[in-house]
């Protein structure tokens, strides 16, 4: 492994950290999204999208898992053919992701408890964040260094929507977006350059640049939301909806 130093040993602790950190995220983000059906927040009698998207999206969950356990268990060969199956579902991920924030927006508004500006840009920019990584990821896979920091940091930008279902989100505004979607994936990825440092004496730089993607990509889609023609162009894909009725502006819902 490229950077840091290699011992069989070590490796196969650096194996079980990513099968148990696997586990870990994909917890936050099956608990968000029980709790929120069991709390009536969400229904089974959604519209078509909104069950496709859980579908890719729970599909991607299932996939990292195994993909994790595949390895810890040292079945390298299934881990390689069945990591083939990332190049179908990484698209996916970004168009049912960018459709369903302008259905959320276009329905209801999007969650209150966001700006509709800042949700409208970055949520699609998160989500190529992550699939940016994945696919880096993927061309970097012979180096297992790189290969399964890269992915560890792509999912971890996806844990902000099952987590945030588990916080007292309006208490946050005006900085639950940053609370929900930047501060997870950041802590996910000091949490492993802490396990580095203790298995080697120094952080790969893998765990910087997922920094650096989650870190960039907010500046960037919150230059762009705020700005005038960000500010116009949402209002263009709310207009004559639903989700116009509600101010721009993050909200505590009185219900």
């Amino acid at each position: 492994m490229a950077t840091i130093p290699y011992s069989a040993d070590a490796d196969r602790g650096e194996t079980r950290f990513f099968f148990t950190m696997a586990c870990v995220m994909a917890g936050f983000i099956v608990a968000g999204f029980a709790f929120n059906l069991a709390m009536g927040r969400s229904s089974f009698g959604m519209p078509w999208l909104v069950h496709f998207h859980a579908w890719v999206m729970m599909g991607w969950v299932a996939l990292y898992v195994t993909q994790n356990t595949l390895i810890f268990s040292d079945r390298v060969a299934l881990h390689r053919r069945l990591g083939w199956l990332s190049v179908v579902w990484l698209p996916l991920i970004l168009v049912m992701g960018t459709l369903i924030t302008r259905f959320s927006l276009q329905s209801q508004g999007g969650p209150p408890f966001f700006d509709q500006n800042q949700f409208l840009f970055g949520d699609p920019l998160m989500l190529l964040g992550a699939v940016s990584l994945a696919g880096w990821a993927i061309t970097v896979r012979r180096n297992t260094g790189w290969h399964r920091r890269l992915m560890y940091c792509s999912f971890a930008m996806l844990t902000g929507p099952g987590i945030g279902r588990l916080l007292p989100s309006p208490l946050f505004i005006p900085y639950t977006w940053y609370v929900e979607a930047v501060l997870p994936p950041v802590l996910f990825a000091i949490v492993g350059i802490v396990a580095d440092k203790r298995r080697y004496g120094r952080a790969h730089p893998a765990w910087f640049w997922g920094i650096g993607m989650v870190v960039g990509i907010q500046i960037v889609a919150d230059v762009v939301a705020y700005s005038d023609a960000g500010i116009a162009f949402t209002r263009h894909v709310i207009a004559g909806t639903p989700g116009a009725a509600r101010s721009m502006r993050a909200f505590f819902p009185t219900v």
